[in-house]
């Protein structure tokens, strides 16, 4: 008889690698990218306040990475509603939060004692392990509209709004683009996503216009040679940076923009300081690291043959690579400024440990593999 059987592997050691070596560049980056700015805001006192309480993150994330690279990851489809859930919650509360303190207060993040995170980013992950799963239980219906695709583009919708009233439309739209691509992937039509998305732009445009600063920023991105443009300066001396970096770069340590002349230069911009001190040869490293990392979590998702990790691998892959590309693009000025960060590279809390606990993830599906057993008596039987 035929039946399936759980084979279990080791892990995958080139993406482990290759994920540790993006994180060692991005703490020795960071150090030299904060260093200016940690002197400004301590007087000269210390040069690695940002670089300190990066490392305590990076620990944290390093340690749950590690938990999801041990935990059955297949058990995540039973809770993959209830992670929803509480994604909506800490959502409410972060809203509740922002109209209580005022609404000049931005409802981004939640602080607990010396705690402090993002609920977007806990709603990202929790979307692509909610997707996954719904299209693993419904893949038959998922061509069907309104008893297949309606709830998960519904649940995708409302994450997206509660997220959008923050304010973080960035975050917003880039959530929607992953979910989209995972339920293409799921099997949805394209005809039902092209209406859905149609929508959706047709919705995000005056949504995005009722604030001031998104417009001022499409505008100085469509005319990036006037100086005139507030909003021009960051991405101008972005350019700056990369300009000064030339094809090595001015030396680690080195830059001149990250001294109070790049504003973020820990953060949104560090590729930017990347380029001044390591050159053009050195962006290139560090985006064809991750252009292997990509080709490495789809070799995953290939030979996973259990629908649920395929999808949930595709989701992972392609929310790092889709942070990573758009990042660069704004820091190289080919889109708007945006405030999204490079993953495991830039200064952030919840963002590191959001995106190590996907690759601990990525890692425990690597090692697990279903495979089709076959008795081989009647067989051996039958060829002696």
């Amino acid at each position: 008889m035929n039946h399936l059987n759980i084979v279990k592997k080791h892990i995958d050691h080139i993406l482990l690698g290759q994920i540790l070596l993006i994180t060692a560049i991005g703490m020795v980056m960071l150090y030299s990218a904060s260093s200016a700015q940690s002197i400004n805001l301590t007087s000269g006192e210390s040069n690695s306040i940002y670089f300190t309480a990066h490392i305590k993150r990076l620990i944290i994330a390093l340690g749950l990475m590690t938990g999801f690279i041990l935990y059955d990851y297949r058990k995540f489809k039973r809770i993959a509603l209830y992670l929803v859930g509480i994604s909506f919650a800490l959502l409410i509360i972060s809203l509740i939060i922002k109209f209580v303190s005022g609404s000049n207060f931005p409802g981004r993040w939640i602080h607990i004692g010396p705690l402090t995170f993002q609920p977007s980013d806990f709603a990202r992950l929790s979307m692509i392990i909610y997707l996954a799963a719904y299209l693993d239980i419904n893949q038959r219906k998922i061509t069907d509209f309104t008893y297949g695709l309606f709830t998960p583009i519904s649940i995708l919708a409302l994450i997206c709004t509660l997220i959008v009233l923050q304010p973080d439309f960035s975050t917003a739209m880039v959530i929607g683009c992953i979910g989209f691509v995972i339920l293409f992937v799921g099997g949805a039509k394209i005809s039902h996503l092209a209406a859905c998305g149609s929508i959706a732009m047709i919705i995000s445009v005056p949504v995005m216009m009722l604030k001031s600063y998104r417009l001022q920023r499409v505008i100085a991105w469509l005319n990036q040679d006037d100086s005139s443009i507030s909003t021009n300066y960051q991405a101008a001396q972005s350019l700056i940076s990369l300009g000064n970096g030339g094809l090595f770069g001015m030396g680690l340590g080195e830059s001149i923009q990250k001294d109070q002349f790049l504003p973020t230069p820990h953060t949104d911009f560090i590729f930017a300081i990347i380029g001044e001190e390591t050159g053009f040869l050195g962006c290139m490293i560090l985006i064809f690291l991750f252009i292997l990392v990509y080709r490495r979590i789809i070799k995953i998702a290939r030979e996973c043959t259990d629908p649920f990790g395929i999808f949930l691998s595709v989701g992972i892959g392609f929310n790092l690579i889709f942070y990573t590309f758009i990042n660069i693009a704004v820091v190289t000025g080919i889109l708007p400024v945006t405030g999204l960060q490079i993953p495991m590279v830039s200064y952030g809390g919840s963002g590191l440990v959001i995106t190590l606990s996907s690759i601990g993830i990525l890692l425990n599906i690597s090692q697990r593999k279903r495979s089709l057993v076959i008795a081989e008596r009647k067989t051996r039987k039958m060829y002696g």
